[in-house]
């Protein structure tokens, strides 16, 4: 059909107001507007909505069915425009993140919590794995990303530098002797973490420098860095890790730190997203919340 929510909104007021007149008046469009507007909404539909004389008119039997149903009708669609409003201004839906294994264990998984009770509208898609991301193929919102960011269509905020230290177990190191310099390592069991997307071992970095150095890989551990902390804790050997993965360990005597003069190196860690990320107000209210959390 061809009727238009002007002219079915016209009806509304004309039944409301009791006369074109004053409908016109509301509208601000003349009474004749008015008068025509619902002729053609009568045509259209092809009966009598309106009695009229010239001062008043009544809405017919038919005329009071369809303005039940036309008031119904509109306040559902205001109640949907209203909606898209809030929507547009409220932060809800689906946000899509990425975060390596361990900041997503020990960082942003125990935060999410409290994210989700002062939004309870937003849902948090979370995949944690230490694999790049294509942010378009995959519909990712926001990742969380070591080192620094060249890419100029993409904004990194940062989450804060990450101090690396190289640990091993007492048993370990009274088995085997503590190394004093870089160069001891050549003598000892260690364990480096492979990167999925490469293939290659990530290198150790001390200072000054940093120096990277590719220790003689004993055990190579792909996309687990848990699995790092379990080898060295059972007396495996040496490796290198960020202080706040194994702050528990240390603080329990199951790990200690060795070359401590020479370790000390930070990375950057970022929350990265697309410039045009921020459009989406659940976006930003994670992004917001995320980085306040990490200052």
């Amino acid at each position: 059909m061809d009727t238009t929510l002007s002219a079915i909104r016209t009806f509304r007021l004309t039944v409301e107001q009791g006369n074109f007149t004053l409908a016109a008046r509301v509208l601000g469009v003349t009474p004749q507007a008015a008068s025509r507007a619902v002729a053609r909404l009568e045509e259209e539909l092809g009966v009598a909505l309106f009695r009229r004389n010239t001062r008043h008119v009544e809405p017919t039997d038919a005329g009071r069915l369809y303005y039940a149903a036309c008031t119904q009708a509109l306040d559902a669609l205001a109640e949907a425009e209203r909606t898209m409003r809030r929507r547009r201004s409220d932060p809800a839906g689906l946000v899509r993140v990425s975060v390596p294994t361990t900041y997503g264990h020990h960082r942003f998984m125990p935060m999410l919590g409290d994210f989700c009770r002062a939004y309870p509208q937003v849902e948090v898609d979370v995949e944690i794995s230490n694999r790049n991301v294509d942010f378009v193929r995959e519909r990712f919102d926001l990742a969380v990303r070591m080192g620094s960011l060249g890419d100029a269509s993409f904004v990194a905020r940062k989450l804060g530098d990450f101090t690396l230290g190289v640990f091993a177990s007492p048993a370990y190191l009274q088995a085997n002797g503590t190394p004093r310099v870089v160069a001891d390592l050549e003598g000892h069991t260690c364990a480096v973490f492979v990167m999925p997307s490469t293939g290659r071992g990530l290198p150790w970095a001390f200072l000054p420098g940093p120096q990277e150095v590719h220790p003689r890989a004993s055990v190579r551990i792909r996309d687990d860095v848990l699995g790092l902390i379990s080898f060295a804790r059972a007396g495996g050997g040496l490796i290198q890790l960020y202080h706040y993965l194994v702050e528990a360990e240390l603080t329990r005597g199951e790990l200690v730190e060795v070359l401590a003069p020479l370790t000390g190196y930070t990375r950057p860690f970022s929350l990265i997203y697309p410039r045009e990320a921020l459009s989406r107000p659940a976006v930003r209210a994670l992004v917001d919340f995320v980085v306040a959390r990490a200052e």
